[in-house]
């Protein structure tokens, strides 16, 4: 049954996952290394990779011999890995032969938007909210996410050159601190 007030709190709780606001100095990285990220795409593969967790994540994990840690323990490494991209200005993933469409989806829409974190959320969710308020959350958080992704170049416009690579440094160490706390967080679970 809708309830307005679990909406809000899967809202909110999937909202400071997902961080997108964090993850601008990201997107607006890849998008002037790449020549721009098709928002569109990032959002509904984001949003499938999501859905498609929410009903299978457990059993898709199981499948492969994985558990819910040993997941976000890889997760958290990819995004451990971006956080060092961001404050040491080097380039550790493979950037020149990857185009828009392709960044779009890694790592964009997955490890960034649909990452470990959020997976793990949704399946933390589901055991305790009802599955119809989840969802409307989790559309509410891709709305959101497409005018951020569809705003990266008006962003890059309001803040600057500076103010990006400030925001870059910094989001980068909040990224590094996110990821060793899921990847405490996950040894802890496992």
């Amino acid at each position: 049954m809708f309830n307005f007030k679990e909406v809000i709190s899967v809202t909110l709780i999937l909202f400071s996952v997902i961080d997108v606001i964090g993850s601008i100095p990201v997107i607006v990285d890849f998008r002037t290394k790449l020549g721009g990220i098709e928002s569109g795409k990032a959002t509904l593969v984001a949003g499938l990779i999501m859905i498609l967790f929410l009903f299978l994540g457990e059993r898709l994990l199981s499948l492969f011999g994985v558990d819910v840690a040993s997941f976000a323990i890889a997760g958290a490494i990819v995004l451990f890995l971006l956080g060092l991209e961001m404050v040491l200005g080097v380039n550790i993933f493979k950037h020149d032969t990857l185009h828009a469409g392709a960044a779009s989806i890694v790592p964009i829409a997955f490890p960034i938007i649909a990452g470990a974190g959020t997976m793990t959320t949704l399946l933390a969710l589901r055991s305790t909210y009802e599955i119809q308020n989840i969802m409307v959350g989790v559309i509410l958080n891709l709305l959101f996410v497409y005018v951020v992704l569809k705003s990266s170049v008006w962003l890059e416009k309001v803040l600057g050159k500076g103010g990006i690579d400030i925001l870059r440094k910094v989001f980068g160490i909040i990224l590094l601190a996110i990821a060793i706390k899921l990847f405490k967080t996950s040894l802890a679970l496992g």
